[in-house]
């Protein structure tokens, strides 16, 4: 339901407008952490809908501001874990 209310697109937004705030950048990793996790057909379409909507990037980007973050590094490379992680 979070995936059908627009909160991938929101969270990404969040983590874009605020970019240097770890704690953001920490919960935002884990929020697509959750929403994205499950390998059935509707966990395969979150993690799309993830990728197309920027989340890769904006992980990605919080992880380089933060290198020092632990909270932040954890949370980013357990996202990046689910929204990659695929059975194809």
């Amino acid at each position: 339901r979070a995936a059908d209310a627009g909160a991938i697109e929101a969270i990404v937004a969040a983590m874009q407008a605020h970019p240097q705030v770890a704690g953001v950048q920490q919960q935002g990793c884990a929020a697509l952490r959750n929403v994205c996790s499950g390998n059935d057909d509707a966990g395969v379409a979150r993690k799309q809908r993830a990728a197309d909507a920027g989340a890769i990037e904006a992980i990605v980007a919080a992880m380089q501001a933060h290198p020092e973050v632990e909270a932040v590094q954890k949370q980013g490379c357990a996202a990046l874990g689910n929204v990659c992680c695929g059975i194809d």
